[in-house]
């Protein structure tokens, strides 16, 4: 007997990857092996419940690998230095997590020889590229598999097929669908479809349990976290995890975005994201005492577009290495801490304690006083910077604004 084909399946441990692993190893006559890539949003008790499920579903192997500071140093550390918010609103949370994911369960098909991926994509939204094109550049000569997407299975197929194969799991359709990350929770569905409407607070995972008014300090170096309230971290997983802890008890970082998909439709999706709000917004405030004005402006550029490559699946494009190399280059001085007032549902960048704070100056203090020039030379510069437009309105006097 011909031995069977391996297939490394993409498993969340939902109902399109729990049909998937049963309706390969069971009636396509594969070997599966079930791999759970983790970027921060699994529990132990859910890995540990993801890998019974895998096994009961007829999975040869399962295994958890956990790309959590892999993301971190590979995605997250730019998308701070680049302040990157995708329309000036979302983290850019579940789009960056998949690319990871991805590249996770590329690295080990290849490790293990398989024949195939599957993952439980649909056609109509953005993670079936992210997914496809990954292991398309990782693992080439690989097929992919994707059951849901090619045979447009509906729930109801998917939950009668696994309960006639004596798997039974709650798989009841919820109001809302949520995609939960060390960069924030997504939340899809319910209200989310409807333009004219928000979330209601029963929407969201995270309820505001303090009323207080509170300080909040994230110390940077080099545009890292290296201490929260005074606490240091060498793990800058935990400082975010820590800084989530802390938002998420005042509901900080609730919004909606709306934005273009990969595949030219427009999407909405609702969020809560403490960390990557407060930090986003600490870091930010810091580089403006830190950095010039040319490094701000040229810094905005490149960090749009590294969010934009991230969002649309080009994390392998080989400009972004060199976008985080000016990233990296202009986060030398972005040193000190960042004083931040928590509040329910909102904060307020307060100030920065920082060693390299441009705002101390010795030529003078803005609307003050004058240390670096006279007078008189004030004078001489403002007349030469009016030149152009001295030239352009003594030509054209009876231009009117």
């Amino acid at each position: 007997m011909a031995d069977k084909k391996k297939v490394v399946v993409a498993f969340s441990g939902g109902l399109d990857t729990s049909y998937t692993v049963m309706k390969l190893s069971h009636d396509m006559g594969y070997e599966v092996y079930a791999a759970c890539a983790n970027t921060g949003g699994f529990s132990d008790e859910q890995l540990k419940q993801n890998e019974e499920n895998a096994y009961k579903l007829g999975a040869k192997e399962y295994v958890t690998l956990d790309v959590t500071h892999e993301y971190y140093e590979k995605s997250l550390k730019y998308m701070i230095f680049g302040n990157v918010l995708r329309n000036n609103c979302y983290p850019i949370s579940v789009s960056s997590e998949r690319i990871f994911q991805a590249i996770a369960i590329a690295r080990y098909a290849k490790q293990i020889g398989a024949d195939a991926i599957a993952h439980g994509s649909t056609g109509a939204g953005n993670d079936q590229i992210r997914f496809d094109m990954t292991f398309l550049v990782m693992a080439p000569g690989v097929e992919i598999i994707t059951l849901t997407r090619d045979h447009a299975l509906s729930r109801k197929e998917e939950v009668d097929y696994l309960n006639a194969h004596g798997y039974f799991a709650d798989f009841t359709k919820l109001k809302y669908s949520y995609n939960v990350g060390i960069w924030g929770t997504s939340i899809c569905g319910g209200e989310i479809l409807d333009s004219a409407q928000g979330l209601p607070e029963e929407a969201y995972l995270k309820h505001v349990t303090r009323t207080d008014e509170s300080e909040l300090r994230i110390e940077f170096k080099k545009g890292e976290i290296v201490a929260v309230n005074g606490e240091k971290y060498d793990d800058k997983v935990k400082a975010i995890q820590k800084i989530e802890e802390i938002g998420a008890a005042y509901g900080i970082g609730r919004d909606c975005n709306v934005g273009d998909t990969i595949i030219g439709i427009k999407g909405r999706v609702g969020f809560e994201a403490a960390a990557p709000k407060l930090i986003i917004e600490a870091h930010r405030m810091l580089e403006k005492y830190t950095l010039s004005k040319w490094q701000q402006y040229w810094k905005d550029q490149v960090g749009n577009w590294y969010g934009m490559f991230l969002h649309e699946s080009q994390y392998l494009e080989p400009v972004m290495p060199d976008i985080e190399a000016m990233l990296t280059s202009s986060q030398r001085n972005v040193n000190g801490t960042a004083i931040l007032k928590l509040r329910p549902l909102g904060f307020e960048c307060v100030g920065v304690d920082s060693p390299d704070d441009l705002l101390k100056s010795k030529l003078g203090e803005y609307g003050e006083m004058q240390h670096g020039w006279t007078a008189e030379e004030a004078k001489g510069f403002i007349k030469v910077l009016s030149t152009p437009l001295r030239v352009y309105y003594g030509i054209h006097e009876d231009e009117e604004r």
